[in-house]
């Protein structure tokens, strides 16, 4: 891709995550988009086939991006337990690299978010489901190896992932509550403590070292 279509394309993405997180696809004309992204009518459809073939790429975006931060955590060579607080650190990074593509996963079509159709509302939920799937493979190979006691581990996952996206969201509230990225990291890491240290077997706990 040459340099003057990166670009293009890089400001009907940045128009259309602004414009379809205030209003839904049905609202937005394609006239709109391409004045927002100062570029011809003509780019959207050349670049993207039709604007919902540009809603559908925000949310591809969004998601390669989530992976390419995930992938990271649960790099081989590491312990699992390892991999669920790599986990917890690479979804703030991702969150921090990109705030509008982690609300779109974390918290789909609410107030003054990414308003998706359903089909691409289940694509996001979709992906959820795919990486939730990545920390319960970690949580069940800890446990088949002895390190971590014998729980559900699609239970456990989903009170992490729901605890980690709450404790996130307060890095965006517009009142004294909000926190800041050291405080994010260091609730991140309790969170996980409560539930790490409370799954590992016998004497681990006291050499942990966290």
């Amino acid at each position: 891709m040459d340099r003057r279509k990166e670009r293009t394309v890089a400001a009907l993405l940045r128009a259309a995550e602004e414009v379809f997180r205030e209003r839904s696809a049905d609202d937005v004309t394609v006239e709109e988009l391409a004045e927002r992204a100062g570029v011809a009518v003509g780019s959207i459809y050349n670049h993207f086939g039709s604007k919902a073939g540009l809603q559908a790429a925000v949310v591809e975006h969004a998601l390669q991006a989530d992976r390419d931060f995930m992938d990271r955590a649960y790099a081989a060579g590491t312990t699992p337990l390892e991999r669920i607080y790599a986990a917890a650190e690479e979804y703030l990074a991702f969150y921090l690299a990109y705030p509008d593509y982690f609300r779109m996963l974390a918290f789909p079509n609410s107030p003054g978010q990414y308003q998706a159709g359903q089909e691409l509302a289940d694509r996001l939920a979709r992906s959820v489901d795919e990486q939730n799937k990545r920390l319960v493979a970690a949580l069940r190979q800890g446990i088949e190896a002895g390190e971590l006691r014998e729980v559900d581990p699609e239970e456990v996952a989903t009170v992490l992932w729901a605890a980690w996206n709450g404790i996130i969201s307060l890095g965006w509230r517009p009142d004294r509550l909000r926190h800041d990225e050291a405080q994010l990291r260091q609730l991140l890491r309790v969170a996980t403590d409560v539930v790490g240290d409370g799954l590992l077997v016998g004497d681990q706990q006291s050499s942990s070292g966290r």
